[in-house]
């Protein structure tokens, strides 16, 4: 029997744990709530979940959590009430440094062994942590793995598949990831005076530094949270109450007119028409999808087309409005939410809108990246009544659906 389980029979080991929690979460979305660690699962913050996990099990002594020095706030909010002093310290500018900081903040307390988690992992059970904290050895860290179940294929350079891979052998790693102390420590040095800082993991840098590493089972609940829809998922997971159950479903509406000018086409949701006159505007004046930006944007609160791109602003002019559409997209996706349906209504006297909107629906498909069945274009007349009625010009409303992470607010 090596010296730390020798040590452990006598109840004298020393488990730390470092969390890392300083990442911005990009893939996630930036909510109003703040980055992917600190978004609300089962109404509690994410590293809320992930603290309590560490803070409430009989084997763990101290714990490390790096966060980014914009989160220090939000940090403290999720961690007060847990009854644990934690050491808090400010992330480097990669996971890989940020973990090397709190593993030196902890290097004072001499712990024996470190168990090193992401934050954003919060299904972690009490029976993986002692997995790992026994598969440790003092020439030995311990990784928790699962064996990959998807058949995995290897991509040419031509985008065909090259040929298949075995899965024999093959797991997927998690955390949390387990070592001595010192000489994890001891590796994430030797590695930052290497200038080596590609590592995605701290199994890699001590295999690196030619530590031995064991595997132990790991679980295929303990997920990462990575996506928006991990967040939405993971929210789900842990059966909220019936009012943090309602779903995050927002609504955005958008109006726009354009007077006619002289000219021989209209653009339209994308699609040029042949017309005796054309619409009047900075850009190609389409009314549908400037009417779409602004409603897009109304869902998550990002302004107006004007304020991302004003009509003063010499580069515009005549620029295609999918461009202002792509880019409301954009911050929607940015922010997690996933766009549900969209429903545009011209409203004019001429050109017919029925022969173009098959042609419409697709642009609005490729814009959108959301199925024809959740695109509706609709066309009225202003029944002969004021300027619409008068063939002066032509007036667009939109109506967006968007689904973003999380659950309604009480």
């Amino acid at each position: 029997m090596n010296a730390l389980h020798e040590n452990r029979r006598a109840n004298r080991v020393r488990v730390a744990v470092v969390i890392v929690a300083a990442g911005r979460g990009e893939r996630a979305g930036q909510a109003g709530e703040g980055p992917k660690q600190y978004r609300m699962i089962g109404g509690k913050p994410v590293i809320r979940h992930t603290l309590e996990a560490f803070a409430g099990h009989g084997r763990v002594d101290a714990i490390a959590v790096a966060i980014h020095p914009d989160d220090t706030a939000l940090f403290e909010a999720a961690a007060d009430g847990l009854g644990r002093d934690m050491i808090s310290v400010h992330g480097g500018a990669s996971r890989q440094e940020s973990t090397r900081l709190a593993l030196v903040a902890l290097a004072g307390h001499a712990p024996e062994i470190v168990l090193i988690h992401d934050g954003v992992r919060p299904f972690i059970e009490a029976g993986l942590v002692d997995r790992v904290i026994d598969g440790i050895a003092d020439d030995a860290g311990a990784l928790p793995v699962v064996a990959v179940s998807d058949t995995l294929k290897k991509r040419g350079d031509d985008m065909y598949v090259e040929g298949t891979v075995s899965r024999a052998g093959l797991y997927a790693a998690q955390t949390p990831q387990g070592f001595p102390f010192q000489a994890i420590l001891d590796a994430h040095e030797n590695a930052r005076r290497s200038g080596l800082g590609n590592f995605t993991d701290d199994a890699s840098i001590a295999e690196w530094a030619g530590m031995r590493v064991r595997l132990v089972e790991g679980s295929p609940d303990n997920v990462k949270l990575t996506w928006g829809r991990d967040i939405v998922l993971a929210d789900q997971r842990l059966g909220a109450n019936a009012m943090r159950g309602l779903p995050d479903v927002r609504t955005g509406n958008g109006y726009d007119v354009h007077a006619f000018e002289e000219g021989d086409h209209v653009t339209l949701c994308g699609v040029d028409i042949p017309h005796d006159r054309k619409l009047s505007g900075h850009s190609d004046a389409d009314v549908g999808l400037h009417a779409l930006t602004d409603a897009l944007l109304a869902t998550c609160g990002a302004g107006d087309i004007g304020t991302h791109f004003p009509p003063s602003d010499p580069q515009w002019k005549g620029a295609p409005s999918r461009i202002f559409v792509e880019h409301a997209v954009g911050i929607v996706r940015e922010r997690g939410g996933r766009i549900a349906n969209a429903d545009i209504t011209l409203i004019c006297e001429a050109p017919r809108i029925g022969p173009h909107r098959e042609a419409m629906v697709a642009e609005l498909q490729d814009m959108l990246g959301i199925s024809v069945d959740r695109i509706s274009i609709k066309a009225t007349t202003n029944e002969k009544l004021g300027f619409i009625g008068r063939s002066e010009g032509i007036a667009a409303i939109a109506t967006v659906s968007v689904v973003y992470p999380g659950t309604l607010p009480e």
